[in-house]
């Protein structure tokens, strides 16, 4: 395994850190880790992210492909090359995950979410840190629409009280009956009582895992539920593993695809000239101050 890139200070007393997967094949958006978004490529603003949560130690890309890790590395930021045959993201991270022996806490963030909050990864850290019986923490947003509760792309997730994932589908879970006998079908009742669309949750990709726990999930074998659903986290849910599911502090947007990259890039280009106009306004407040001294 090849690895470079700065390391922190105090390497030694790391406990949290973040693994972004990333590589560079893509069906729908080919080299989309790469692609600029604000000046910058997409892959180093995920990592920014993570690096402001406030308690993440460290954060380090993981990837296959030379010319994500050259970026990264190049960006100042820590990057891993990884093995090519992985079948999934989880599998990227574990490979690292197991070379950090002193690390407790393994966030895995998604590298196509350059709009994820620092706030939601310090609430997952939290909650696990919180929760002695919890082996992974996930996050949920609420739903946008019908559309969204039909689409199979978008995975519905259903907690218990205690804040526990029950299971995980495609399927639009959980199914209001009655209300979909009323009106027909589950379509027409979500059109017809606008109120149900509250009933579901989407899955969104965070996930914060005790590193014992990560490490042992990606030795099991694939879970029967998992590979009807071709979700993942029903592995752990089958070998008995509490997922806690939280919240998150406000919404993301996966890059999957082009109209994904164009709106993300003008919510950055907006936050930037906020930013900006914000400065601004601070340092007229304080020239104006200096005179009236």
């Amino acid at each position: 395994m090849n690895h470079t890139g700065p390391n922190p200070q105090n390497n030694n007393k790391t406990r949290v850190v973040a693994i972004i997967p990333a590589r560079y094949e893509s069906t729908r958006l080919p080299g989309k880790a790469l692609l600029e978004i604000a000046g910058k490529p997409m892959i180093c603003l995920v990592v920014e992210r993570a690096l402001a949560a406030g308690n993440v130690n460290r954060a380090i890309v993981a990837t296959d492909d030379q010319r994500i890790f050259n970026a990264v590395n190049s960006a100042g930021y820590e990057a891993v090359m990884t093995r090519r045959d992985h079948t999934a993201g989880t599998d990227r991270v574990a490979e690292v995950a197991a070379t950090l022996a002193d690390v407790e806490i393994v966030v895995n963030v998604q590298g196509d979410e350059p709009l994820i909050s620092a706030r939601t990864i310090e609430d997952a850290v939290l909650e696990l840190e919180n929760d002695p019986q919890a082996g992974i923490v996930t996050t949920w947003e609420s739903m946008e629409s019908a559309a969204d509760v039909l689409n199979p792309d978008v995975v519905k997730i259903v907690i218990d009280d205690q804040r526990r994932a029950i299971y995980f589908s495609r399927s639009p879970v959980p199914y209001p009956r009655d209300a979909a006998r009323k009106h027909g079908t589950l379509a027409n009742a979500l059109q017809n009582e606008p109120a149900l669309l509250a009933t579901f949750r989407k899955h969104t990709g965070l996930y914060v895992y005790r590193r014992d726990v990560l490490l042992e999930f990606t030795n099991w074998p694939q879970a029967e539920l998992e590979r009807l659903e071709s979700l993942e986290q029903l592995r752990a849910l089958a070998h008995g593993v509490e997922i806690k599911a939280i919240e998150a502090s406000s919404r993301s947007i996966g890059v999957d695809t082009a109209e994904d990259l164009e709106r993300v890039r003008s919510i950055v280009e907006e936050e930037a000239r906020s930013s900006e106009s914000k400065l601004q306004l601070a340092a007229k407040q304080e020239s104006n101050l200096k005179v009236g001294l």
